[in-house]
Protein backbone atom coordinates (compact mmCIF):
# COMPACT_ATOMS: atom_id res chain seq x y z
CA UNK A 1 0.00 0.00 0.00
CA UNK A 2 0.88 3.42 -0.77
CA UNK A 3 3.13 5.58 2.01
CA UNK A 4 2.42 9.57 1.51
CA UNK A 5 3.81 11.37 4.18
CA UNK A 6 2.99 15.29 4.77
CA UNK A 7 5.55 18.01 5.27
CA UNK A 8 7.06 21.09 6.09
CA UNK A 9 7.97 22.79 2.97
CA UNK A 10 10.40 25.89 2.60
CA UNK A 11 8.31 28.20 -0.01
CA UNK A 12 8.77 31.37 -1.37
CA UNK A 13 7.05 34.19 0.32
CA UNK A 14 3.80 35.17 -1.16
CA UNK A 15 4.58 38.72 -2.69
CA UNK A 16 7.47 37.40 -4.44
CA UNK A 17 6.48 33.80 -5.50
CA UNK A 18 5.44 34.79 -9.36
CA UNK A 19 9.27 36.25 -9.15
CA UNK A 20 11.02 33.48 -7.28
CA UNK A 21 8.91 29.75 -8.60
CA UNK A 22 10.93 28.39 -12.60
CA UNK A 23 10.37 26.27 -15.19
CA UNK A 24 13.60 23.99 -15.70
CA UNK A 25 16.96 25.07 -16.76
CA UNK A 26 16.88 23.49 -20.06
CA UNK A 27 13.60 24.97 -21.28
CA UNK A 28 15.84 28.25 -21.98
CA UNK A 29 18.94 29.51 -24.29
CA UNK A 30 21.87 31.10 -22.16
CA UNK A 31 20.88 34.43 -23.24
CA UNK A 32 17.20 34.10 -22.49
CA UNK A 33 18.55 32.49 -18.91
CA UNK A 34 21.19 35.28 -18.42
CA UNK A 35 18.62 38.23 -19.47
CA UNK A 36 16.12 36.67 -16.61
CA UNK A 37 18.91 36.36 -13.62
CA UNK A 38 19.92 40.17 -14.73
CA UNK A 39 16.25 41.02 -14.32
CA UNK A 40 15.28 39.50 -11.30
CA UNK A 41 17.29 38.84 -7.88
CA UNK A 42 14.26 36.62 -7.01
CA UNK A 43 14.07 33.93 -9.26
CA UNK A 44 15.06 30.26 -8.01
CA UNK A 45 17.54 30.33 -11.02
CA UNK A 46 20.38 32.28 -8.49
CA UNK A 47 20.32 29.33 -6.51
CA UNK A 48 20.30 26.78 -9.28
CA UNK A 49 23.60 28.67 -10.76
CA UNK A 50 24.74 30.29 -7.99
CA UNK A 51 27.83 31.82 -10.20
CA UNK A 52 26.40 34.13 -12.31
CA UNK A 53 28.02 36.51 -13.30
CA UNK A 54 31.07 35.12 -11.35
CA UNK A 55 34.37 35.16 -13.91
CA UNK A 56 35.76 32.11 -12.21
CA UNK A 57 33.11 28.91 -12.66
CA UNK A 58 33.57 25.67 -10.69
CA UNK A 59 33.54 22.17 -12.77
CA UNK A 60 29.77 21.14 -12.94
CA UNK A 61 28.83 18.97 -10.53
CA UNK A 62 31.92 19.34 -8.47
CA UNK A 63 31.27 19.18 -4.87
CA UNK A 64 32.57 23.06 -4.92
CA UNK A 65 30.03 24.19 -7.11
CA UNK A 66 27.10 21.92 -5.36
CA UNK A 67 28.25 23.62 -2.07
CA UNK A 68 27.86 26.96 -3.72
CA UNK A 69 24.29 26.38 -4.38
CA UNK A 70 23.29 25.13 -1.18
CA UNK A 71 24.61 28.04 0.27
CA UNK A 72 22.30 30.11 -1.91
CA UNK A 73 18.97 28.74 -0.88
CA UNK A 74 20.51 29.03 2.66
CA UNK A 75 21.02 32.90 1.91
CA UNK A 76 17.62 33.21 0.27
CA UNK A 77 16.08 31.81 3.63
CA UNK A 78 17.95 33.98 5.73
CA UNK A 79 16.90 37.07 3.00
CA UNK A 80 13.40 35.93 4.10
CA UNK A 81 12.83 35.19 0.37
CA UNK A 82 11.56 31.88 1.61
CA UNK A 83 9.87 30.46 4.66
CA UNK A 84 9.30 27.02 6.30
CA UNK A 85 6.20 26.29 7.39
CA UNK A 86 5.56 25.60 10.99
CA UNK A 87 3.45 22.36 10.78
CA UNK A 88 3.78 19.65 8.69
CA UNK A 89 0.96 19.74 5.93
CA UNK A 90 -0.17 18.82 2.21
CA UNK A 91 0.37 21.01 -0.93
CA UNK A 92 -2.74 20.85 -3.06
CA UNK A 93 -2.09 22.51 -6.64
CA UNK A 94 -3.57 23.53 -9.92
CA UNK A 95 -2.01 23.86 -13.08
CA UNK A 96 -4.79 26.03 -15.38
CA UNK A 97 -4.06 26.57 -19.06
CA UNK A 98 -5.72 27.48 -21.74
CA UNK A 99 -7.58 23.98 -22.50
CA UNK A 100 -6.80 22.52 -19.35
CA UNK A 101 -6.57 22.15 -16.06
CA UNK A 102 -4.66 19.82 -13.79
CA UNK A 103 -4.95 19.05 -9.97
CA UNK A 104 -2.18 17.16 -7.90
CA UNK A 105 -1.09 17.04 -4.36
CA UNK A 106 2.48 17.50 -3.03
CA UNK A 107 3.31 15.28 -0.65
CA UNK A 108 6.58 12.96 0.00
CA UNK A 109 6.69 9.20 -1.36
CA UNK A 110 8.19 6.69 0.47
CA UNK A 111 11.79 5.15 -0.79
CA UNK A 112 10.83 2.15 0.60
CA UNK A 113 8.00 1.84 -2.09
CA UNK A 114 10.12 2.44 -4.57
CA UNK A 115 12.77 -0.45 -3.76
CA UNK A 116 8.91 -2.55 -2.91
CA UNK A 117 7.44 -1.58 -6.51
CA UNK A 118 4.47 0.12 -5.14
CA UNK A 119 5.92 2.46 -6.99
CA UNK A 120 6.05 1.59 -10.66
CA UNK A 121 8.86 2.75 -12.71
CA UNK A 122 8.63 2.45 -16.95
CA UNK A 123 12.05 3.50 -17.87
CA UNK A 124 15.47 2.57 -17.44
CA UNK A 125 17.41 5.24 -15.76
CA UNK A 126 21.31 6.01 -15.91
CA UNK A 127 23.57 4.88 -12.99
CA UNK A 128 25.79 7.65 -14.31
CA UNK A 129 22.90 9.95 -13.85
CA UNK A 130 21.79 8.20 -10.78
CA UNK A 131 25.09 8.64 -9.56
CA UNK A 132 25.58 13.04 -10.09
CA UNK A 133 22.05 12.99 -8.71
CA UNK A 134 22.89 11.44 -5.78
CA UNK A 135 25.86 13.76 -5.17
CA UNK A 136 23.63 16.59 -6.03
CA UNK A 137 21.15 15.22 -3.10
CA UNK A 138 23.85 14.52 -0.46
CA UNK A 139 25.23 18.42 -0.99
CA UNK A 140 22.83 20.51 -1.73
CA UNK A 141 20.56 18.84 0.85
CA UNK A 142 16.98 19.58 -0.88
CA UNK A 143 14.10 18.72 -3.52
CA UNK A 144 13.27 21.65 -5.46
CA UNK A 145 11.14 19.84 -7.76
CA UNK A 146 8.37 17.16 -6.88
CA UNK A 147 8.69 13.86 -9.08
CA UNK A 148 5.34 13.40 -11.28
CA UNK A 149 3.03 10.25 -10.19
CA UNK A 150 -0.37 9.22 -11.18
CA UNK A 151 -2.86 7.23 -9.30
CA UNK A 152 -5.71 5.27 -10.51
CA UNK A 153 -8.66 7.95 -9.45
CA UNK A 154 -10.49 7.81 -6.34
CA UNK A 155 -13.58 9.31 -5.68
CA UNK A 156 -13.00 10.08 -1.46
CA UNK A 157 -8.94 11.41 -2.17
CA UNK A 158 -10.86 13.91 -4.85
CA UNK A 159 -13.55 15.00 -2.35
CA UNK A 160 -10.85 15.76 -0.11
CA UNK A 161 -9.05 17.53 -2.48
CA UNK A 162 -12.41 19.22 -3.78
CA UNK A 163 -12.78 20.43 -0.34
CA UNK A 164 -9.84 22.13 0.13
CA UNK A 165 -10.32 24.03 -3.06
CA UNK A 166 -13.40 25.51 -1.52
CA UNK A 167 -10.93 27.26 0.60
CA UNK A 168 -8.90 30.74 -0.58
CA UNK A 169 -5.67 29.59 -1.47
CA UNK A 170 -2.13 29.96 -0.15
CA UNK A 171 -0.92 31.44 -3.61
CA UNK A 172 -2.63 31.98 -6.77
CA UNK A 173 -0.38 33.83 -9.99
CA UNK A 174 0.04 33.66 -13.59
CA UNK A 175 3.41 33.38 -15.04
CA UNK A 176 4.20 34.88 -18.70
CA UNK A 177 3.93 31.56 -20.34
CA UNK A 178 0.20 31.99 -19.90
CA UNK A 179 -0.02 29.50 -17.09
CA UNK A 180 -2.17 30.05 -14.08
CA UNK A 181 -0.67 28.50 -10.50
CA UNK A 182 -2.81 27.85 -7.64
CA UNK A 183 -1.85 26.63 -4.46
CA UNK A 184 -3.34 25.35 -1.00
CA UNK A 185 -1.31 24.68 2.01
CA UNK A 186 -3.26 21.90 4.05
CA UNK A 187 -2.45 21.03 7.05
CA UNK A 188 -5.46 20.48 8.95
CA UNK A 189 -5.29 17.19 11.08
CA UNK A 190 -8.57 15.83 9.91
CA UNK A 191 -7.96 16.36 6.17
CA UNK A 192 -4.06 15.36 6.35
CA UNK A 193 -5.21 11.97 8.48
CA UNK A 194 -7.76 10.97 5.65
CA UNK A 195 -5.44 11.95 2.89
CA UNK A 196 -3.18 9.95 4.28
CA UNK A 197 -5.29 6.83 4.63
CA UNK A 198 -7.18 6.86 1.53
CA UNK A 199 -3.19 6.84 -0.47
CA UNK A 200 -2.87 3.88 2.46
CA UNK A 201 -5.42 1.83 0.44
CA UNK A 202 -3.78 2.49 -3.21
CA UNK A 203 -1.70 -0.40 -4.58
CA UNK A 204 0.15 1.20 -6.68
CA UNK A 205 1.75 4.63 -7.39
CA UNK A 206 3.28 5.12 -11.14
CA UNK A 207 6.19 7.85 -11.96
CA UNK A 208 5.17 9.51 -14.78
CA UNK A 209 7.95 11.90 -14.80
CA UNK A 210 10.64 11.90 -12.72
CA UNK A 211 12.74 8.37 -12.92
CA UNK A 212 16.02 9.73 -12.32
CA UNK A 213 15.43 11.63 -9.42
CA UNK A 214 13.41 8.83 -7.93
CA UNK A 215 16.16 6.56 -8.01
CA UNK A 216 18.65 9.12 -7.07
CA UNK A 217 16.87 10.02 -4.04
CA UNK A 218 16.34 6.02 -3.48
CA UNK A 219 19.92 5.64 -3.71
CA UNK A 220 20.81 8.27 -1.20
CA UNK A 221 18.46 6.89 1.31
CA UNK A 222 19.82 3.55 0.73
CA UNK A 223 23.32 5.13 1.33
CA UNK A 224 22.11 6.61 4.55
CA UNK A 225 20.55 4.29 5.81
CA UNK A 226 24.09 1.91 5.85
CA UNK A 227 25.96 4.52 7.43
CA UNK A 228 23.57 5.65 9.94
CA UNK A 229 23.79 2.69 12.93
CA UNK A 230 20.46 3.93 14.81
CA UNK A 231 18.23 4.14 11.56
CA UNK A 232 14.60 3.86 12.57
CA UNK A 233 12.88 4.38 9.21
CA UNK A 234 11.76 7.96 9.88
CA UNK A 235 15.09 10.39 8.63
CA UNK A 236 13.88 12.69 6.30
CA UNK A 237 15.95 10.70 3.57
CA UNK A 238 13.77 7.73 3.44
CA UNK A 239 11.27 10.16 1.69
CA UNK A 240 11.34 12.27 -1.54
CA UNK A 241 9.01 14.96 -2.96
CA UNK A 242 6.76 13.49 -5.09
CA UNK A 243 3.01 15.39 -6.77
CA UNK A 244 0.40 13.35 -7.08
CA UNK A 245 -1.79 13.03 -9.72
CA UNK A 246 -5.12 11.32 -10.63
CA UNK A 247 -4.90 9.39 -13.95
CA UNK A 248 -7.34 11.58 -15.51
CA UNK A 249 -5.84 14.74 -14.25
CA UNK A 250 -2.53 13.78 -16.73
CA UNK A 251 -1.90 14.35 -20.45
CA UNK A 252 0.18 12.61 -22.44
CA UNK A 253 1.36 13.40 -25.23
CA UNK A 254 3.45 11.88 -27.46
CA UNK A 255 7.22 12.34 -28.60
CA UNK A 256 7.83 12.57 -32.94
CA UNK A 257 10.96 11.87 -34.55
CA UNK A 258 13.32 13.95 -37.05
CA UNK A 259 15.59 11.81 -39.01
CA UNK A 260 18.70 13.50 -40.86
CA UNK A 261 19.17 10.91 -43.42
CA UNK A 262 17.65 8.24 -45.14
CA UNK A 263 20.92 6.02 -44.80
CA UNK A 264 21.84 6.63 -48.38
CA UNK A 265 18.22 5.49 -49.70
CA UNK A 266 16.13 7.55 -52.21
CA UNK A 267 13.08 8.90 -51.36
CA UNK A 268 11.50 6.78 -53.16
CA UNK A 269 13.60 3.24 -52.45
CA UNK A 270 12.57 4.48 -48.89
CA UNK A 271 8.64 4.48 -49.50
CA UNK A 272 8.98 1.37 -51.66
CA UNK A 273 11.07 -0.62 -48.31
CA UNK A 274 7.96 0.87 -45.71
CA UNK A 275 5.30 -0.63 -47.74
CA UNK A 276 6.56 -3.92 -46.81
CA UNK A 277 5.11 -3.76 -43.49
CA UNK A 278 2.99 -0.46 -44.21
CA UNK A 279 0.10 0.78 -45.88
CA UNK A 280 1.41 4.51 -47.37
CA UNK A 281 -1.07 6.65 -48.27
CA UNK A 282 -0.44 10.16 -49.31
CA UNK A 283 -2.29 12.36 -47.67
CA UNK A 284 -2.76 15.73 -45.94
CA UNK A 285 -2.88 14.64 -42.38
CA UNK A 286 0.18 15.73 -40.21
CA UNK A 287 -1.26 14.12 -36.85
CA UNK A 288 -2.53 10.37 -36.55
CA UNK A 289 -5.88 9.60 -35.55
CA UNK A 290 -5.32 5.81 -34.26
CA UNK A 291 -2.90 3.98 -32.78
CA UNK A 292 -0.72 1.51 -35.25
CA UNK A 293 -1.17 4.82 -37.54
CA UNK A 294 1.88 7.27 -37.68
CA UNK A 295 2.29 10.35 -39.85
CA UNK A 296 5.73 11.09 -41.97
CA UNK A 297 6.73 14.44 -43.57
CA UNK A 298 9.03 13.46 -46.38
CA UNK A 299 10.27 15.55 -49.84
CA UNK A 300 7.36 18.45 -48.48
CA UNK A 301 4.91 15.83 -48.23
CA UNK A 302 2.19 14.14 -45.62
CA UNK A 303 2.14 10.68 -45.64
CA UNK A 304 -0.16 8.20 -43.55
CA UNK A 305 1.79 5.00 -42.76
CA UNK A 306 -1.03 2.04 -41.27
CA UNK A 307 0.93 -0.74 -39.68
CA UNK A 308 -0.19 -3.73 -41.21
CA UNK A 309 -1.60 -6.47 -38.59
CA UNK A 310 1.11 -8.84 -39.47
CA UNK A 311 3.50 -7.14 -37.48
CA UNK A 312 1.48 -6.00 -34.29
CA UNK A 313 1.54 -8.33 -31.44
CA UNK A 314 -0.94 -6.84 -29.06
CA UNK A 315 -0.26 -9.37 -26.62
CA UNK A 316 3.23 -7.21 -25.68
CA UNK A 317 2.65 -4.24 -24.18
CA UNK A 318 6.15 -3.34 -25.10
CA UNK A 319 6.61 -3.84 -28.55
CA UNK A 320 3.05 -3.23 -29.49
CA UNK A 321 3.35 0.68 -28.94
CA UNK A 322 3.81 2.67 -32.16
CA UNK A 323 7.17 4.03 -30.73
CA UNK A 324 8.33 0.25 -30.65
CA UNK A 325 7.06 -0.57 -33.96
CA UNK A 326 8.95 2.69 -35.97
CA UNK A 327 12.22 1.89 -34.06
CA UNK A 328 11.82 -2.19 -34.50
CA UNK A 329 10.58 -1.91 -38.78
CA UNK A 330 11.96 1.19 -39.60
CA UNK A 331 14.55 3.23 -37.74
CA UNK A 332 16.65 -0.02 -36.82
CA UNK A 333 16.21 -1.60 -40.46
CA UNK A 334 16.21 0.84 -42.94
CA UNK A 335 17.75 3.61 -41.56
CA UNK A 336 20.59 1.97 -38.69
CA UNK A 337 19.29 4.21 -35.94
CA UNK A 338 19.91 1.18 -33.45
CA UNK A 339 20.47 3.23 -30.47
CA UNK A 340 17.77 6.15 -29.77
CA UNK A 341 19.74 7.25 -26.52
CA UNK A 342 23.24 8.06 -28.27
CA UNK A 343 22.41 8.36 -32.35
CA UNK A 344 22.76 11.91 -33.09
CA UNK A 345 20.99 11.26 -37.12
CA UNK A 346 17.40 11.41 -34.74
CA UNK A 347 16.32 14.08 -32.61
CA UNK A 348 12.84 14.32 -30.84
CA UNK A 349 10.32 16.95 -30.59
CA UNK A 350 7.27 16.98 -27.91
CA UNK A 351 3.97 16.34 -29.40
CA UNK A 352 3.19 20.17 -27.75
CA UNK A 353 4.94 21.91 -30.08
CA UNK A 354 3.03 20.82 -33.08
CA UNK A 355 3.81 19.87 -36.39
CA UNK A 356 4.97 22.98 -37.66
CA UNK A 357 7.87 22.33 -35.89
CA UNK A 358 8.73 19.34 -38.00
CA UNK A 359 7.37 20.63 -41.00
CA UNK A 360 10.09 23.61 -40.72
CA UNK A 361 13.01 21.17 -39.15
CA UNK A 362 12.78 18.96 -42.85
CA UNK A 363 12.15 22.16 -44.96
CA UNK A 364 14.95 24.00 -43.47
CA UNK A 365 17.28 20.89 -44.46
CA UNK A 366 18.79 20.02 -41.10
CA UNK A 367 16.73 16.69 -41.89
CA UNK A 368 15.50 14.80 -44.32
CA UNK A 369 12.35 13.07 -42.96
CA UNK A 370 10.27 13.66 -40.02
CA UNK A 371 7.52 10.58 -38.19
CA UNK A 372 4.00 11.83 -36.10
CA UNK A 373 2.82 9.63 -33.66
CA UNK A 374 0.53 8.77 -31.80
CA UNK A 375 0.57 9.30 -28.31
CA UNK A 376 0.51 6.27 -25.66
CA UNK A 377 -2.41 5.58 -23.48
CA UNK A 378 -2.03 5.89 -19.54
CA UNK A 379 -3.08 2.75 -19.72
CA UNK A 380 -0.10 0.87 -21.90
CA UNK A 381 2.48 3.25 -19.64
CA UNK A 382 0.21 1.14 -16.77
CA UNK A 383 0.59 -2.42 -18.82
CA UNK A 384 4.60 -2.19 -18.95
CA UNK A 385 5.25 -0.91 -15.77
CA UNK A 386 3.15 -3.64 -14.22
CA UNK A 387 5.41 -6.04 -16.01
CA UNK A 388 8.68 -4.77 -15.23
CA UNK A 389 9.02 -3.19 -18.77
CA UNK A 390 10.88 -0.47 -20.25
CA UNK A 391 9.16 2.09 -22.77
CA UNK A 392 11.35 3.02 -25.71
CA UNK A 393 13.28 6.21 -24.84
CA UNK A 394 11.32 9.76 -25.52
CA UNK A 395 8.40 8.10 -25.71
CA UNK A 396 5.73 10.16 -23.64
CA UNK A 397 5.92 13.99 -22.69
CA UNK A 398 3.90 14.35 -19.95
CA UNK A 399 2.07 17.53 -19.05
CA UNK A 400 1.88 19.26 -16.39
CA UNK A 401 5.47 20.79 -15.70
CA UNK A 402 5.83 22.09 -12.15
CA UNK A 403 8.15 24.80 -11.85
CA UNK A 404 10.91 24.67 -9.94
CA UNK A 405 11.00 26.70 -6.42
CA UNK A 406 7.35 26.66 -5.53
CA UNK A 407 7.60 24.06 -2.68
CA UNK A 408 11.10 22.56 -1.54
CA UNK A 409 11.56 19.76 0.65
CA UNK A 410 14.74 20.10 2.96
CA UNK A 411 16.62 16.46 4.05
CA UNK A 412 18.24 17.91 6.76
Amino acid sequence: MAIIKPFKAWRPVANKVHLVATQSVERYKPATLNAKMNENPYTFFHVIKPEFNQMVKSKIGSPELLRKIKNKFVDFCNEGIFEQDVTAGYYVYEQRTLNHSYTGIIALASIHDYFNDVIKKHENTLSERESKLKSYLEICDFNAEPVCVTYQDNTKINQLVNKVKEQTPTYDFTTTDKLRHILWYVNDTEITTKIEHEFSTINALYIADGHHRSASSALLGKFKKEQNPAHTGNESYNYYMAILFPESQVHIYEFNRLVKDLNNLSSTEFIELLKTNFVVKELHNSVPTVAYEMCMYLNKRWYTLVTKDKIIDRSNPITSLDASILSDYILAPLLNITDLRTDRRVTFISGTKGTNELVNQVDSGRYQVAFSLFPATMQQVKNIADVGGVMPPKTTWVEPKLRNGLTIYSLS
